[in-house]
């Protein structure tokens, strides 16, 4: 298990500090570090998870690598190691850091649905619809939807995302790109489900992000992580129910446990939960990808 990294300072422009990565002006490039931070209900937490920021670059990295040469990104290669020297890294960022082409973010969250659960379950409880999209009655909670539904979301730096339609969507960005976006981030997911469904995997939904790079709309931030996306184990998987995830919900569940109001500041978070996320980030990274995690004591 490695060292908790809640906060990086590196010898770079700080080009953003966001709820769980510290972002650097390399001068063409970006140098995205994810540190082990957790956030919850867009509140970051006081306690970090080990060996999360090493997940989630290396998912991302890998995901970016099997599907960039279909839909395009803004990955450019992993830090493992003799990359640390050259740019002058500490050693501690191997793993942990993704040099990445600078994109000009687009204001809108992609959201894919595989499955009913999470505020789609509620509404369609309350209506019988996800996103305004009416839904064939009698689906159980957790079940797997006739076909993947896209439903964005606003994209809100200090406040909640809002669900928005296709047709807001397109009046925000431009009808072509949010065309692009949806069929992009619907194949994303399509290809994906299948994958780690075949390694004991679901993937229930997920959030993309995308941004310009020159005249190209590409997939930016992370790819596909515990942290964007919720992932159920197969051999569990029971629909009718809510299902143990191999994701940040059990933080939530925790926050909501014991009656945390959602504002400012979080609790802090009891160690045998902290160890219990951290060996499902772990869980997740071995099971799609098949390798061990890269830690920087391996290049030591």
């Amino acid at each position: 298990m490695s060292q908790v990294v809640m906060e990086t300072h590196l010898p770079f422009p700080l080009y953003r500090r966001g709820k769980v990565r510290d972002t650097y002006d390399l001068g063409e490039h970006l140098l995205m570090v994810a540190t082990d931070r957790i956030s919850a209900y867009d509140v970051v937490l006081p306690t970090g998870i080990p060996d999360k920021g090493l997940v989630l670059t290396q998912l991302s990295a890998f995901w970016f690598q099997a599907t960039g040469e279909v839909i395009p990104n803004h990955f450019v290669f992993l830090i493992e190691g003799p990359q640390t020297e050259e740019i002058g890294l500490p050693p501690e960022m191997v793993g942990r850091a993704m040099v990445v082409h600078k994109a000009r973010p687009v204001e809108v969250e992609c959201i894919v649905r595989g499955h009913l659960t999470g505020s789609a379950w509620k509404e369609y409880k309350e209506k019988g619809t996800v996103w305004g999209q009416k839904l064939p009655k009698g689906l159980q909670e957790a079940q797997r939807l006739p076909e993947p539904l896209f439903t964005p979301t606003t994209k809100a730096l200090h406040s909640h995302d809002e669900p928005i339609s296709f047709d807001e969507m397109a009046k925000l960005v431009g009808e072509e790109a949010a065309h692009i976006m949806r069929v992009r981030s619907l194949a994303l997911y399509n290809y994906a489900y299948d994958y780690a469904y075949q390694r004991g995997i679901i993937i229930a939904d997920t959030k993309l992000e995308f941004g310009w790079v020159e005249d190209e709309l590409v997939v930016i931030d992370e790819l596909l992580t515990p942290d964007s996306s919720r992932f159920w184990p197969v051999e569990d998987y029971r629909p009718g129910t809510s299902q143990d995830g191999l994701d940040k919900q059990l933080v939530r569940d925790y926050l909501d446990s014991i009656g945390w109001d959602r504002k400012p500041p979080a609790p802090p978070l009891p160690p045998e939960l902290v160890a219990k996320v951290s060996e499902r980030y772990i869980d997740v990274f071995r099971r799609l990808t098949g390798s061990e995690l890269l830690r920087p004591t391996m290049m030591t």
